[in-house]
């Protein structure tokens, strides 16, 4: 992939002022979100970003800035531009948990060789609920020549070569140690609790359902529709992202999604129709360490609360050419999503100043 010539003040003053897709929330007369989103593009220097905002189960903002394609200068559509979502794929992988979990197919507790009989034994046993929460001591990347992998992998159990030799970190159970490849490991369970492939599985019963339906696979092959480019900055220039092949990785980071899609998912979990209020508050709930820690993160979601007091259920995602914000206030009903194609970048603060103009008393 060329590298894009340097950007100059004049293309990122163009994509602060491209937006398409607004549906402006009534309860916010003013621009004052549309602003805010308007300056970061700007101010960042990234290609653009989609952001929607749900609340009392409506969507009541969605809007894009910038790019998804500086090159053909194609616009951001808050509805249909598709993302690399990183690691908001392990809330969605959560959710396919959950769902087994319910059906009974799944027992979170148990071994996960119950599930893969010819996964390798660890100095401990590892269940696929500390799995989920991080704390089964199954590494992450070992190296960027890992984050940055080409390599396509034709299934999840020929990814699982990657680490399922080495041994765990710690003895599973012992503390928090976040890992992508926990959740690849993930899917290969619920591939055989389900008896269905997990790409298969994820689309007939998570995206399909919860009405996401521009969310797919990151496949570097196949020709997708409105999928995003991919950026990156470099000695303040921005330029293309190297090429990378998530086929190693669907379950914990592989997916592309619409920022409209991440918040549909999120609504869905303040409604009944998909999972009990039971399995979601047992989502939302901190794990625990061996000798009694909270770690702040639940089956797929981290948990912590605001300066404001308020509870916020939320995952971020990192991935090349990608970052995502998605956070849930289940206490206030709103659920928002921000991604941008340009990596790295930091939407934290742009989602709290957003986040405090639609719960404004």
């Amino acid at each position: 992939m060329r590298l894009l010539a340097r950007v100059g003040i004049s293309i990122l003053t163009v994509a602060a002022a491209l937006s398409i897709g607004a549906c402006a929330a009534e309860n916010s007369a003013d621009d004052l979100p549309a602003t805010l989103a308007s300056q970061y593009v700007e101010e960042a220097g990234v290609s653009g970003i989609a952001v929607s905002v749900a609340l009392r189960n409506e969507i009541v903002w969605s809007e894009g800035f910038g790019f998804a394609d500086i090159e053909q200068m194609v616009a951001i559509d808050p509805a249909a531009t598709k993302f690399r979502v990183g690691s908001t794929a392990k809330s969605m992988t959560a959710m396919a948990v959950s769902i087994l979990y319910e059906s009974g197919k799944l027992d979170l507790d148990e071994p996960i060789q119950t599930y893969l009989p010819g996964f390798p034994e660890k100095s401990g046993v590892i269940t696929t609920r500390m799995l989920a929460g991080h704390i089964a001591g199954i590494r992450h990347y070992k190296n960027d020549e890992e984050f940055l992998s080409a390599v396509t992998y034709t299934s999840i159990a020929d990814a699982l070569s990657i680490f399922s030799d080495d041994p765990v970190l710690f003895q599973p159970g012992a503390r928090f140690s976040y890992s992508t490849y926990g959740f690849s490991l993930i899917s290969a369970v619920l591939e055989r609790a389900a008896d269905q492939e997990f790409l298969a599985f994820m689309s007939e019963n998570v995206f399909g359902p919860t009405g996401m339906t521009s969310t797919v696979a990151d496949r570097v092959v196949p020709i997708i529709s409105n999928r995003s480019r991919y950026y990156t900055t470099t000695d303040g220039r921005l330029v293309n992202a190297p090429w990378v092949d998530n086929s190693n990785k669907w379950a914990g980071g592989g997916l592309l999604s619409t920022s409209e899609d991440l918040v549909r998912f999120g609504l869905a979990h303040l409604s009944d129709e998909f999972l009990s209020r039971q399995t979601i508050e047992m989502m939302w709930t901190s794990q625990v360490t061996a000798d009694g820690q909270k770690t702040g993160y639940g089956i797929g979601w981290n948990i912590r609360t605001d300066n404001a007091g308020r509870r916020i259920i939320g995952h971020g995602g990192g991935s090349v050419g990608g970052i995502t914000e998605l956070r849930i206030y289940p206490n206030q009903g709103l659920v928002i999503a921000i991604i941008t194609n340009t990596s790295p970048a930091n939407l934290a603060q742009l989602t709290d100043s957003i986040v405090d103009v639609f719960l404004e008393d």
